[in-house]
């Protein structure tokens, strides 16, 4: 059903509501007025029908005993002054039976009606169905009348008419009302596209608004017209909207202003730390000649102090990002020359520690200086966070060889992106976390307040990609440990040695 509703729009749906309700109502009235008319023509027919024998049978005069042709005339006579339609009159008086028609004794007067005329001097009627046709049978007991005496004879007249003709009439009624019904809903479609179109108006403004809004045009308002609901909920959509956009022009200027702050900070960071990294590398070459804690003291402040400017460069970086200034400066690299070269330059070359499946030729258009970036967060991330040995692997893959979406492996002419991945031995990271590894300073341990690390390593690879059109995603490998897969569009083709 919801399926169904999904196909049909909402105007669709409002014009068949309409219609179905004018439909209902024609029916609805129809009916009622089938019903009251139906009985009012038999009703008529009948009353008519009943008074005129009633009448007829009163004022005959029949001798007693009754003999059969006398009684035969009578009938005869009596049949002749039907109305509204002629009748076909039997009488029955004890054993004997004599009618205006065909046959002496009627199929269509019921044993009920005998007994009600036998019960009831004045007579009595019933409307009958035989054989798909209406009948009115009429039974009126013939009396011996003296002054204000009347006492029966015996004598039983019954006269039966058919209504068809009123029943003609009935079936014209409901013919004529079912014809006029598609018209009559044809009609009705107007005003039912007319009301579809007014409602819908709205609705439609609210949806280009809504998605103007979601679009960042957050000044976009509705024109209120009317008093009604819908009137309502457009105005109740401005407030909203005024609402949100002084909410989200705040957020924009805390936000900037916290860029500006941090920006800030490492720029005014960078100068004396630029002196207390001097320092510290005179006092690294000197501790050997101090005292125990004094030397111990000086490679602690020497340690802190590449935090803090690891730190500092870390959060210039982002700043960059976070401003839309960092820039991109491609360039044509042998892939695994590059990620040789970054291994190499942080001296990870301990075939216990880092195993490499690199293979040669994969050439590709990078910017060698957040390429290595990448490369060196991903693996020192998994050398701190995870258990050796960790495993770097290149290839190319495309699509549309085969089944759609299945990628075809590596190294090969026209492939279409670059695939990095970043696989260490340890435990892996949980689920809960794993939505959240490329957050901001989002530590998994809570209690782990020091780490070699800014907090901003994996914030900065994910930009870093993105600035290259590609991808980043995090996961635990089927055999345990954390599997990084760095996914980067061939921008400028590749080759294979």
């Amino acid at each position: 059903m919801s399926r169904w509703k999904a196909r049909i729009g909402l105007r669709t749906r409002l014009v068949l509501a309409f219609l179905l309700v004018a439909a209902v109502s024609a029916g609805t009235t129809a009916a009622l007025t089938y019903r009251k008319a139906r009985t009012t023509i038999l009703e008529q027919a009948q009353d008519t029908a009943v008074s005129s024998f009633r009448d007829r049978v009163q004022e005959l005069s029949t001798p007693l005993p009754v003999q059969r042709e006398p009684l035969q005339n009578q009938v005869l006579r009596l049949a002749g002054q039907g109305k509204p339609h002629p009748w076909v009159v039997f009488a029955e008086y004890g054993s004997l039976r004599v009618s205006s028609g065909a046959r002496p004794v009627s199929t269509v007067i019921t044993p009920e009606l005998r007994r009600a005329a036998l019960a009831n001097p004045g007579g009595s009627f019933q409307r009958v169905v035989k054989g798909g046709d209406p009948w009115l049978t009429i039974a009126v007991p013939a009396v011996f009348r003296a002054g204000k005496t009347t006492r029966p004879t015996g004598l039983v007249l019954y006269a039966v008419m058919p209504l068809i003709d009123e029943e003609a009439n009935v079936r014209a009624m409901v013919t004529a009302a079912r014809d006029g019904a598609v018209p009559g809903l044809a009609v009705a479609l107007v005003p039912a596209l007319l009301a579809a179109r007014s409602v819908l108006r709205p609705v439609r403004d609210l949806r280009k608004a809504a998605r103007s809004m979601g679009n960042g045009r957050l000044d976009t308002r509705i024109q209120v017209k009317g008093s009604d609901e819908l009137a309502d909920l457009a105005r109740t959509f401005n407030e909203s909207a005024v609402e949100l956009e002084g909410t989200v022009g705040e957020l924009r200027e805390a936000e900037a202003r916290a860029r500006r702050f941090a920006s800030d900070v490492s720029h005014e960071l960078r100068t004396p730390l630029a002196g207390m990294l001097a320092v510290t590398e005179v006092l690294d070459e000197d501790a050997a000649h101090l005292a125990p804690d004094t030397a111990a003291a000086v490679r602690l402040i020497s340690a802190e102090t590449g935090k803090l400017a690891v730190l500092v460069e870390d959060l210039m970086e982002i700043s960059r990002f976070d401003a839309r200034a960092a820039e991109l400066n491609p360039d044509e690299v042998d892939v695994a020359q590059t990620i040789r070269k970054t291994l190499t330059s942080r001296h990870w070359t301990d075939p216990a520690q880092l195993v490499t499946d690199l293979p040669d030729g994969i050439r590709a258009r990078l910017d060698p200086r957040r390429f290595d970036i990448v490369i060196a967060n991903l693996v020192g991330n998994a050398l701190r966070h995870g258990s050796a040995p960790v495993v770097v692997r290149l290839r190319t893959e495309t699509y549309g060889d085969g089944a759609p979406g299945t990628p075809r492996a590596t190294g090969v002419n026209g492939a279409a992106r670059l695939v990095t991945e970043v696989a260490d031995s340890g435990p892996g990271i949980p689920e809960d976390v794993l939505p959240h590894i490329f957050e901001r300073f989002y530590k998994a341990d809570a209690a782990r307040t020091r780490s070699a690390g800014s907090g901003l390593g994996l914030a900065i690879t994910l930009e870093n990609v993105r600035l290259h059109g590609g991808t980043v995603r995090a996961a635990n490998g089927p055999r345990g440990g954390a599997v990084f897969t760095v996914e980067i569009p061939l921008m400028g083709g590749e080759t294979t040695g």
